[in-house]
């Protein structure tokens, strides 16, 4: 390591030092879907011991052999922090997978561990019921684990480099979560995150269990629900219960895990539920889901897609509520909808869920001040001489943020075209390759065409495959987290 060049060796080692106890602590997570593989004596057990193994000693050998380059991490260093363990885990979370799953490439069971640990969730698979309930376990856990994961990111990371979604709550909060923070230390905010997280899925167990799914069941859709995944151990999602009361528990949690994590800590903290009606994102959330809810149910009514005007309204708002949340369950195939309703609920994905959140797309927050921005420069237009801030709530939000946000929105629109048109050329229709970028970037899962919820990513070859890794960590990390890495500045002393 000492030969690599003095700038990278500045700017490398000290993350690498930081690393190695990530992968070790991340490797005493296969230990959970280990033992249940001995538990259950499904056959699996290999491949968790390898992966074990392999990840252990990796991030040892990184730490160890890098303890006299450790310093005080500057926020330049987060950037290559953050993507550096998303892509890291994620090769590490491939191994289980590539060992345990029959006839499968290595870029496939990448795809695979990399959609669920950006809670993305698309999958290559088929036969889920036949897989050994370990690997299934550890597929919902990895999207467990990257819903809580991105929650700690984005409130103790990303503020602190000054990009994403969270950069709007840090001195221009619209919110509860000043400068970032719910508590004073970043430690006490990441454990208060946790606390909430993990309340709820114990919560979403319980409701899943009572609702008509077995504990094994119940444990792994919770995991993929609270975190906005969307992985399931049955090929037919939700439509293997065939129960709307499961579907409606999965709904109601959709709606919480859409919501500021932050606005959970607060109602928590005030035991008050107007701290939900106070906030101007999370009523934009809710009200996103009546209103797209209620369009598509019309639609469905109107086509006469379904028998009944009940059936149209369940299956509207339910796939809705699915799709929008970036949840990406299906309990019917709603690529046979027109094709109006199936973009609806695609675009909507784009920034229907709350910053803070685990869910991705562009965020509630950015298209509340885009809104209002415009609505500000109309009415300008009309009275010049007019002097009016732009404000959220009872926040005043500066221009600056208001830059950032056009920015982000920009860089969004220029990815998701060139996304487009690169599947386009690799040879995917345009419905396919339009929905199939907006779906990666916004950690949705099932795309529209021949990649809708009837279907899975299988088909897709070695190229696609890889480009849609790249766009499930650029998406889950805000873009501009993981692209400053290719900027000559960034390298630079």
């Amino acid at each position: 390591m000492t030969m690599l060049p003095p700038v990278l060796r500045l700017m490398l080692l000290p993350v690498l030092n930081v690393l190695g106890p990530i992968l070790v602590g991340f490797s005493l997570s296969m230990l959970i879907p280990l033992a249940l593989s001995l538990w259950k004596n499904d056959g699996a057990e290999a491949g968790f011991e390898i992966a074990f193994c392999i990840t252990f000693f990796t991030g040892l050998f990184l730490w160890l052999s890098t303890r006299r380059f450790k310093r005080e991490l500057i926020p330049r260093d987060g950037f290559l922090l953050v993507t550096m363990a998303w892509v890291l885990l994620a090769l590490a979370a491939t191994i289980p997978l590539y060992v345990n799953i029959e006839n499968i490439s290595f870029i496939h069971a990448f795809f695979e561990a990399t959609s669920g640990i950006t809670t993305t969730c698309a999958t290559i698979l088929s036969g889920l019921d036949r897989l050994p309930i370990s690997v299934n376990f550890w597929r919902c856990f990895l999207a467990w684990m990257g819903g809580i994961g991105i929650l700690v990111t984005a409130v103790a990371v990303l503020p602190l480099l000054g990009v994403g979604g969270a950069q709007i709550f840090r001195a221009e909060s619209t919110g509860p979560l000043k400068e970032g923070r719910l508590t004073p230390r970043i430690a006490d905010t990441a454990k208060a995150f946790y606390n909430i997280y993990f309340a709820i899925s114990v919560v979403c167990a319980v409701c899943y269990h009572f609702a008509g799914m077995d504990w094994d069941d119940a444990i792994m859709h919770t995991f993929t629900t609270v975190s906005l995944g969307g992985y399931s151990s049955h090929d037919a999602s939700f439509a293997y219960w065939s129960s709307r009361t499961v579907d409606w528990v999965c709904v109601i949690f959709l709606i919480i895990g859409g919501i500021n994590f932050s606005m959970h800590f607060t109602a928590w903290r005030k035991l008050s539920f107007r701290t939900y009606l106070k906030d101007a994102e999370t009523c934009g959330w809710i009200l996103t889901i009546v209103l797209l809810s209620a369009f598509i149910s019309f639609l469905l009514v109107y086509d006469k897609t379904y028998a009944t005007v009940s059936d149209a309204i369940y299956y509207g708002v339910t796939n809705t509520v699915f799709v929008i949340s970036t949840g990406g369950f299906a309990n019917t195939n709603y690529g046979e909808w027109s094709l109006v309703a199936q973009l609806l609920i695609l675009l909507a994905s784009c920034f229907a869920t709350c910053a803070g959140s685990t869910g991705g797309g562009i965020k509630m927050i950015r298209a509340i001040a885009l809104v209002k921005q415009g609505n500000l420069e109309f009415k300008r237009i009309l009275h010049p001489k007019m002097v009016r801030p732009l404000k959220i709530g009872s926040q005043t939000i500066d221009k600056q943020v208001v830059f950032l946000v056009l920015a982000f929105l920009m860089l969004y629109t220029i990815i998701a075209l060139f996304s487009t048109i690169t599947f386009m050329l690799s040879g995917l229709d345009g419905l396919t390759a339009f929905s199939a970028a907006l779906a990666c970037l916004n950690n949705l899962g099932p795309a529209l065409g021949s990649l809708g919820p009837a279907y899975n990513f299988a088909s897709l070859n070695d190229f696609q495959i890889a480009f849609c890794c790249f766009l499930m960590v650029i998406g889950r990390l805000e873009l501009f987290t993981v692209l400053v890495l290719f900027t000559r500045g960034f390298w630079r002393a």
